[in-house]
């Protein structure tokens, strides 16, 4: 398949970070690893979105932390970039609201209509302006005026960076105005676009919990974005998805990325490395990457458990 005839994906990380782990960023990294394999899909970006601070989990610190660690996680990285927007919310949003934030965002800054999982692949989802100007990527010495991946998630930083405001307290961070109004100064044509949530086994388990999550977000969730699941600790992602009728009606929507299950990090968990941070166990270093567990020593946090 030609680049452009492959779907270009968008992982998106909901959760609480608490702290972010090696293993979170290996979970991208080997997500992407796993999609590109397949032949069918880009990755063109990473999106870790922290949970707001009124969710409530015992011993979850200021988000003030909680995004400065992972900016600092993911500082050597040319894809994953930390969003804001979920924190900076009067309350805590559900995962199906973040999905739909960042797929109406990206509609506005690329002009595009996001497909789901539902959409054929020969859509051509993302159209040209209706004016005739050039398209944006247009080379006058190549007849191929197609975008690439790279070129179409630089594009869109780029133009993230030019709607965002900052909020003083967290001046490191952006905050992308929804309200901003984009016009038509971007579109790429013939590419498939798709912001797919990207969990752990332990969040595909949880949908299998009475009540824990509502039928029409589980069904928003799976059955419009699809999911991208890394399991850990050798969970049998197979049960788990017979467990739920959401689950296997959109089991073709749900990815399992099945060549990860004995990696050493995919055991790395938050809990392990707040309790390593609390017993002085040098296996810290193993969890955490040195940048965070300096700021968690400079900024005296999870010294109990408590947080």
């Amino acid at each position: 398949m030609t680049e452009t005839s492959r779907t270009h994906v968008i992982l998106l990380s909901c959760g609480s970070f608490n702290p972010i782990t090696k293993g979170h960023i290996h979970m991208f990294e080997k997500a992407r690893e796993y999609l590109h394999k397949t032949g069918r899909f880009i990755v063109i970006g990473g999106i870790i979105s922290p949970v707001h601070d009124s969710y409530g989990k015992p011993g979850l610190v200021s988000s003030k932390h909680r995004l400065t660690m992972c900016q600092l996680a993911v500082q050597a990285s040319d894809w994953i970039r930390v969003d804001p927007w979920e924190c900076y919310q009067d309350t805590w949003q559900t995962t199906c609201s973040v999905l739909e934030h960042h797929r109406d965002l990206m509609k506005r800054v690329t002009g595009c209509i996001l497909s789901n999982v539902n959409t054929p692949s020969t859509t051509p989802v993302i159209g040209q302006p209706q004016n005739q100007t050039p398209p944006i990527y247009q080379n006058h010495n190549s007849m191929n005026h197609k975008p690439n991946a790279i070129k179409l998630w630089g594009k869109v930083s780029e133009s993230l960076g030019k709607i965002c405001c900052v909020r003083p307290h967290l001046d490191r961070f952006t905050f992308v105005d929804e309200n901003a109004n984009l016009g038509t100064a971007m579109r790429y044509e013939e590419i498939e676009l798709r912001i797919l949530l990207l969990c752990g086994s332990d969040l595909l388990e949880s949908f299998c919990i009475p009540g824990l999550w509502k039928d029409s977000d589980m069904e928003v969730i799976v059955g419009d974005f699809g999911i991208v699941v890394v399991p850990r600790d050798g969970a049998d992602t197979e049960r788990i998805m017979n467990h739920s009728s959401v689950l296997r009606r959109y089991k073709d929507n749900i990815l399992v990325v099945k060549d990860d299950m004995n990696h050493p990090l995919s055991i790395v968990s938050s809990t392990k490395s707040r309790l390593a941070l609390q017993h002085g166990d040098g296996h810290v270093v193993d969890y955490l990457t040195q940048p965070v567990i300096d700021y968690i020593l400079q900024s005296q946090l999870y010294i109990t458990a408590s947080g």
